[in-house]
């Protein structure tokens, strides 16, 4: 066996050979043969770096009876990264609870929903779970024959103590015996151990189930349109699939013009300037642009406050390993960056500080707000808890630098204003707060004269904790095109069940002193550069080369009705 840093999982067979290896060659491995392997760890639920082989002074001592345990277990491929070691999180991280009970009953079911989310590797840790569980299952069966055992040659050796001087082998011999029993029983709770963080493990790396109702793979369900008279005639509308289905409206023509183009003209939008302090994928708003922006938010906030949401002003910096908690992954299945990590070590020496909690910048609002109560257990009378804040989002990951991505669509730091909510465990009151955050995000966007759509996202479409996800795409002409039909994603609202709630130990407290964990839901209210490229696209006015301002915004922007060429911009 070798040692793994930290010791969450190893590839007992991997391992196995090339410690055989090594005895033949009596030298260390290659870098080549020491793979390093890097799975996010279900006790503290972050991503560490795993290593299968290290030279002979790190090994740890095996028993033939811990080898029989490994020869048994299958090979399983993990998903690797070239991201650098992350540090152990701190004491105080919440400790995922993920209850694997289901998955070791039914990993056929849990296998399935893994590969309707398109996770084929995932897709092979039910099973995998299940044969640790059989494995685990004899292993302690014998561990509590050695502790019996470890009983009776207790008694015997108490019972030698006292004629000791008559008979001093036997005593001897017993202690002996004693020790050996005592270095098996070690190394047997030391395999316990490590199949069972093995287990949970894997555990944690599986998605959400499935809501029923959720489209399988591909093909979303249109469930309405909003300000459908706002949308051009020109559409290519494709056949339904069944009576109650709502036709899916496409726009495949030339694109119409951007936002970029309308923005540029009337100075309110600057990209160059951007493109020389920042790089891809950041934007300097002005004048005009700047007030909108604003006018966005203050009126998503109060929309959201009128309908009993708290205001929050959350942090944008925050632990990895809360952001771990909450679904968003460092690197996505292309192994691309998704989030931006902050060095807390010397900016000479270019070296991270190990000693210190590890940060990133948050890519949404949800992340803090569903931080917020980690290792929490609030009464049950305090539920449902409902949030909403603004905040400044980051992500490492722009997209393809194409078309229909160019501009405001999709930048690496932007403002959002973020619905957020506990539940208590119970499916009628996750559902009816589902509902009333797509009816207030349905509301604004009615508000705003956007002509947009409600759609049913896919299965292989959902992240991780999402039970079930809506969309609402807004119609913006510059996408217009066979690959995107003229919509762009504007909000989005998840139900997570306790998905997130068992990664960061947030939990209710009954009055019979039960606890559970608690359901949570998140949505955006308002995503302001989208909403900003809907309303410069959908309300231009190409003769006068003007833009109209929605009606309810003009209160937040001093009456201003129309946006017009400024030469205010420097």
């Amino acid at each position: 066996m070798y040692m793994c840093i930290p010791s969450q999982h190893i590839d007992f067979n991997l391992a196995r050979t090339q410690r055989r290896s090594y005895r033949k060659t009596q030298k260390p491995p290659t870098p080549k043969q020491t793979h390093q392997m890097v799975l996010r760890s279900a006790r503290y639920g972050h991503w560490c770096r795993l290593i299968t082989c290290k030279p002979r002074s790190h090994r740890l001592p095996i028993t033939r009876k811990h080898e029989v345990c490994m020869q048994r277990l299958p090979q399983i491929s993990i998903r690797t990264f070239s991201s650098s070691t992350s540090p152990i999180p701190p004491s105080f991280a919440p400790k995922p609870i993920v209850a694997t009970k289901p998955i070791r009953e039914n990993p056929g079911f849990y296998s399935q929903n893994c590969l309707n989310r398109n996770l084929p590797l995932e897709s092979t840790y039910p099973i995998r779970i299940k044969k640790l569980s059989d494995i685990l299952f004899e292993l302690r069966s014998s561990l509590n024959l050695m502790r019996g055992k470890q009983n009776v040659l207790g008694a015997k050796i108490k019972a030698a103590a006292l004629r000791r001087n008559e008979e001093p082998e036997e005593w001897k011999d017993l202690q002996a015996q004693a020790k050996v029993l005592k270095r098996q029983i070690s190394t047997q709770e030391a395999v316990e151990q490590q199949l069972e963080d093995e287990m949970n493990m894997l555990a944690a790396q599986l998605p959400n189930l499935t809501h029923p109702d959720t489209p399988i793979q591909g093909k979303l369900n249109v469930v309405e349109y909003i300000n459908k008279g706002k949308l051009p005639a020109n559409s290519q509308t494709l056949p339904k699939t069944t009576e109650k289905q709502i036709p899916e409206l496409l726009y495949r023509g030339a694109p119409g013009i951007s936002h970029v183009e309308i923005g540029t003209e009337l100075g309110i939008l600057d990209f160059s300037s951007s493109s020389k302090t920042s790089g891809w994928g950041w934007y300097f708003l002005h004048g005009d642009a700047v007030l909108l922006e604003q006018a966005l938010i203050q009126y998503s906030l109060a929309c959201a406050r009128s309908k009993g949401w708290n205001l929050v002003s959350p942090p944008s910096i925050v632990y990895t390993h809360i952001a771990g908690a909450c679904g968003f992954k460092p690197r996505d299945n292309n192994n691309e960056q998704q989030i931006y990590h902050i060095s807390q070590g010397s900016a000479f020496e270019g070296s991270q500080d190990s000693s210190r909690p590890e940060l990133c910048l948050a890519g949404t609002a949800e992340i803090p707000l569903a931080g917020m109560f980690a290792n929490t257990a609030l009464p049950k009378a305090k539920f449902p808890k409902k949030m909403v804040g603004v905040s400044r989002c980051y992500r490492a990951e722009a997209g393809s630098h194409g078309l229909a991505t160019k501009g405001l669509y999709r930048v690496h730091e932007f403002t959002k204003v973020e619905l957020f909510a506990w539940t208590l465990p119970d499916p009628d009151l996750s559902d009816q707060t589902f509902n009333e955050i797509l009816d207030l995000q349905r509301d604004i966007i009615t508000s705003l004269e956007i002509p947009a759509r409600v759609i049913s996202m896919p299965s292989d479409d959902l992240g991780a904790p999402a039970y079930r996800k809506y969309d609402i795409e807004a119609f913006m002409p510059s996408r217009k095109g066979e690959k995107y039909g003229g919509w762009g994603e504007v909000t989005s609202v998840s139900e997570c069940t306790d998905y997130q709630a068992r990664r960061l130990n947030a939990r209710c407290k009954y009055p019979d002193g039960k606890l559970g964990f608690l359901w949570s839901l998140n949505g955006t209210a308002l995503a302001v550069p989208r909403i900003i490229t809907a309303i410069l696209e959908n309300n231009w006015d190409g003769a006068k080369r003007e833009v109209r301002i929605p009606e309810v915004l003009r209160p937040y922007m001093g009456g201003l009705e129309l946006i017009k060429n400024s030469e205010s911009a420097p």
